[in-house]
């Protein structure tokens, strides 16, 4: 008989406050052993929030934005893909899910923020755990300004959203 790990949870320190999030290893085990082992490693420090959308989502964890990085933002992972674990949790605000290409095993590193009702993406991507602390933040980093990138989506924060650090901590 194995005992349970002990429940762990992930502060994100962003330029803009702080966020806790608790995991879901219920229903998507590889998907939190994954983050937590890029978070032991450094891999989420001193990267940002690429991507917000109001209303949708925040998404961060690409290592192409940090600081001296080349590569286009939002295409970089940690050198390795996880297979996907899609599962019944719904996305809605603070739920914390894998970003993806089309493929659905393509997730690595990087992961976005529920910041509003994204019940489309369900069984679609692997959601794995969700914000407990730090709602304020997600509302302030979801409200910065955006332009659009090369004639796309208005996506890209004009003032950097600095990702300073993911420490995983007892619950």
């Amino acid at each position: 008989m194995s005992t349970p790990a002990p429940a762990e949870n992930a502060i994100i320190k962003t330029s803009y406050g702080e966020m806790t999030l608790a995991f879901w290893p219920d229903v998507a085990p590889k998907t939190v052993e994954n983050f937590k082992k890029l978070a032991r490693e450094g891999f989420y420090d001193g990267t940002a929030f690429h991507r917000i959308i109001k209303g949708f989502m925040v998404q961060g964890g690409c290592p192409n934005t940090k600081a001296g990085k080349h590569g286009i933002p939002g295409t970089g992972d940690p050198g390795y893909k996880i297979k996907a674990e899609f599962n019944a949790k719904s996305h809605v605000r603070g739920v914390i899910s894998m970003a993806r290409a089309s493929n659905p095993d393509s997730a690595g590193s990087q992961f976005f923020i529920c910041h509003g009702d994204a019940k489309f993406l369900d069984k679609q991507y692997t959601a794995f755990g969700e914000l407990i602390k730090g709602d304020d933040v997600l509302e302030r980093i979801a409200n910065v300004p955006t332009k659009s990138e090369r004639g796309g989506e208005k996506s890209t924060p004009i003032d950097r959203v600095e990702l300073e650090s993911v420490k995983i901590v007892a619950a």
